[in-house]
């Protein structure tokens, strides 16, 4: 069991052939000596999506509550959300006109349940947990 004081780090990657088609979502979840993954696909999806669920399921499996958590992603959709206030302004209208609204609502509850802090990557840079949830997703 992975120790509560320590901060956990959430790598991250989705992907579809065709945008939309068959995708999947690759996971790991770190937290001291404790390392998880998990990986799912769809016959029909976008790669938005496989980014967002991966880091939704990410944060679904902490099992506590207000864990400090740093989340890896190569998904700017993901990453520039949180960073740049547009999921913020999404929820003030409503998501008028926005896509994936069910993943972001989900998201919104998973997120709010921790302190988390969003990291961007370069994909297909070399970034060791990167190149393995690619591996995982693909």
């Amino acid at each position: 069991m992975a120790d509560r004081n320590l901060p956990i780090y959430l790598y991250t990657d989705g992907a579809a052939s065709g945008n939309p088609g068959p995708g999947g979502y690759g996971i790991i979840l770190r937290c001291g000596s404790y390392e998880k993954e998990l990986s799912g696909g769809f016959a029909c999806t976008t790669n938005n999506r496989m980014e967002l669920l991966a880091v939704i399921l990410g944060l679904e499996q902490i099992r506590w509550e207000n864990a400090e958590v740093h989340v890896w992603s190569d998904s700017s959709y993901v990453v520039k959300a949180l960073n740049e206030g547009w999921l913020d302004k999404w929820k003030r209208t409503g998501f008028k006109g926005k896509k994936n609204v069910d993943l972001w609502l989900r998201f919104d509850a998973a997120y709010n349940r921790h302190r988390v802090a969003f990291h961007w990557i370069k994909g297909h840079a070399g970034h060791p947990e990167n190149e393995r949830c690619d591996r995982l997703a693909v």
